[in-house]
């Protein structure tokens, strides 16, 4: 691995790629760290790492967020398992979501490390909830700033949900287990750059606190299309083997291609504990 270590922008929005940069190196881990903060979405290349490493470089982070719900790697249980087999009929995170937005300290980041590819597709998509924030009205800003939202595991890995195919196939497991809810701000000022973000997804936010049914699903529904279908807040990120990527759960949302029937696709993911309730 060369000694020089070279940061690309990936979009306008969000996301860097990193070549030459290696894990396993603490000197490093500065260059690494400012590409995180600057970026948010951080994909480097040729990481030929094991599952020892993936957890050290994790523990720089902070502290390891346990999921509940994924199956885990034999023998590492703070290693879970993001995995879509050849005969499944659904692919797991196709919804633009946050990673453990109903937890009263959500994930932090999560880094995923590439294992079984497919021969094409399996790319994931990543929006800068910055830009999405920025890209509203000044009108919609002064409604939402202010605003609080419930987030909750139990549609998505609960006993409703274990009729769904990811459930069927046992690439989930603990359904009694997901009763999270977690309240917090529809806008959230992120701690280290101390810009906002809009902090609602389609994976986990079930409503807005204090409105009606019909006034929460109007500006939820409406937040949550403007996510999916502005293309300038993105970033694209296409797998290699050996590649590591992670995001920063604050101020990003991703969602995973399945474009790759009827292949497999694999990775080991670790989930940092954010060490703060996300605040307004």
């Amino acid at each position: 691995m060369s000694d020089k270590i070279i940061v690309n922008r990936l979009a306008g929005s969000i996301g860097a790629e990193i070549i030459g940069a290696d894990v396993k190196n603490e000197h490093h881990w500065p260059i690494i760290r400012k590409a995180f903060i600057d970026f948010s979405v951080i994909s480097i290349r040729e990481q030929n790492i094991t599952p020892d490493d993936h957890l050290t470089f994790a523990k720089r982070w902070g502290e390891i967020n346990v999921n509940r719900f994924f199956n885990s790697l034999e023998s590492y249980p703070n290693i879970a398992i993001v995995l879509k087999e050849a005969d499944q009929t659904a692919a797991i995170g196709e919804d633009w979501h946050t990673d453990h937005s109903y937890d009263t300290k959500p994930a932090m980041c999560s880094i995923l490390h590439a294992i079984d590819l497919p021969p094409y597709g399996g790319d994931t998509c990543f929006s800068s909830q910055y830009a999405a924030y920025d890209a509203l009205s000044n009108k919609m800003k002064k409604m939402l700033d202010g605003q609080y939202a419930w987030h909750s595991s139990r549609h998505a890995f609960g006993e409703t949900a274990k009729s769904d195919a990811q459930h069927k196939t046992g690439n989930f497991k603990n359904a009694n287990k997901a009763t999270q809810d977690a309240l917090h701000p529809v806008v959230i000022t992120h701690p280290l750059s101390g810009k906002k973000a809009l902090y609602v997804n389609s994976g986990f936010t079930s409503h807005i606190k204090g409105l009606a049914a019909w006034e929460s699903d109007s500006i939820l529904s409406g937040l949550k299309q403007f996510i999916a279908s502005t293309p300038r807040l993105t970033c694209r990120v296409s797998w290699e083997p050996n590649t590591l990527t992670f995001w920063d759960n604050r101020c990003t949302q991703h969602h995973a291609v399945w474009d790759y029937w009827p292949d497999t696709r694999s990775g080991e993911r670790v989930s940092i504990l954010g060490s703060e309730r996300p605040a307004a």
